[in-house]
């Protein structure tokens, strides 16, 4: 017989495997059976529907009426030109939420996503082919890119341009792929406790570990309505899920940061092994580690601003302390191991 339980089992372990570039697994357990498909589903769900991308939401074409019509000298109809405009992913540089683009080019020439990039924005699919001129032909054209989440038919954005622009569906989201297996696990010889592996691939617009905490932290904010339920206790709630998405991290192996050699190899021989130890030390603190460079300081210096948690980073109540521990915690498992 089960023993009878006052609550539910709390998950301690989280994994994050680098497959590629633009693509992770995260690994989560161990959860009561049942739990992970209950946190697992909403979350795929929310990196589809919540995490912010750009997208080209109309063109306006030079001697072009609408969709169905061609240009004289390209070897795409419209239709096609579109089709292949939407597949290129535009990152707009500055803070802005929306950018008129202006592009002219002149024949022959095979234009690529490459071709598109300018001051105002970034293609991260340069590689992407859109369309040919020949030798007599000019090609002038205007792009509207936004920010925004989800997908948006071009019904809806129709309404707001003038009539000269061709709408667009703007399929926002920089994710690509977002799928979960369950496992299971043993604990304490009970083989129904649960294991969450997701898979995140994303275009490149931004990192797939970004994007599963954007998901996380819109989880936490739908959510957040009923704090009011739970009076001051609400405060503690936001608190513990905080450090959770903290740790989540932090608590990856320095070898994840991809350093130098140089670099990790100073950090190996420091006995530094998880990312948030760096975040836990000042700047000064890194310095004086033993034959760390200018470079190398620098090289991790940046690379910890990537992630959102400089070296010196100021925790919230608690957090430190929490990651302290169970940074100890798992280098004493190392060891006896």
């Amino acid at each position: 017989m089960d023993s009878i339980k006052t609550s539910a089992y709390m998950p301690t372990e989280i994994e994050v495997e680098n497959i590629s570039k633009n693509k992770i697994k995260v690994i989560a357990y161990p959860f009561e059976s049942g739990f992970g498909v209950t946190l697992a589903h909403p979350l795929r769900r929310l990196l589809f529907s919540s995490t912010v991308g750009f997208a080209p939401i109309a063109v306006k074409i030079e001697g072009v009426t609408h969709e169905f019509d061609s240009i004289r000298g390209m070897l795409e109809d419209v239709a096609l030109f579109i089709i292949n405009l939407k597949n290129i992913r535009f990152k707009i540089k500055n803070d802005e939420e929306r950018v008129v683009l202006n592009y002219s080019f002149s024949g022959p020439k095979e234009i690529k996503g490459s071709d598109l990039n300018n001051d105002e924005v970034e293609i991260v699919t340069p590689e992407n082919y859109f369309c040919t001129i020949n030798e007599d032909a000019e090609l002038n054209f205007t792009v509207i890119v936004e920010k925004g989440i989800g997908y948006v038919p071009s019904e809806n954005i129709r309404e707001d341009l003038d009539a000269d622009f061709i709408a667009l569906d703007g399929f926002f989201t920089p994710v690509k792929k977002a799928v979960y297996d369950i496992e299971n696990v043993l604990v304490e010889d009970n083989p129904n406790f649960e294991k969450v592996v997701f898979t995140v691939e994303t275009d490149g617009l931004i990192t797939p570990l970004v994007a599963f905490k954007n998901s996380l932290e819109a989880m936490y904010s739908q959510m957040s309505v009923f704090n009011g339920l739970l009076n001051i206790e609400a405060v503690a709630v936001e608190e513990t899920q905080s450090v959770s998405v903290e740790l989540g991290k932090l608590l990856q192996s320095v070898e994840d940061l991809n350093l130098s050699a140089r670099s990790f190899n100073c950090l190996d021989r420091a006995n530094i092994k998880f990312i948030g130890e760096l975040a836990l030390m000042d700047e000064n603190e890194l310095k004086n580690l033993k034959n760390l460079g200018k470079k190398s300081l620098e090289e991790i210096k940046q690379v910890m601003e990537d992630l959102e948690f400089p070296v010196g980073f100021e925790f919230q109540d608690g957090a430190k302390e929490v990651l302290e521990e169970k940074i100890q915690d798992l280098k004493s498992e190392k060891n006896e191991g």
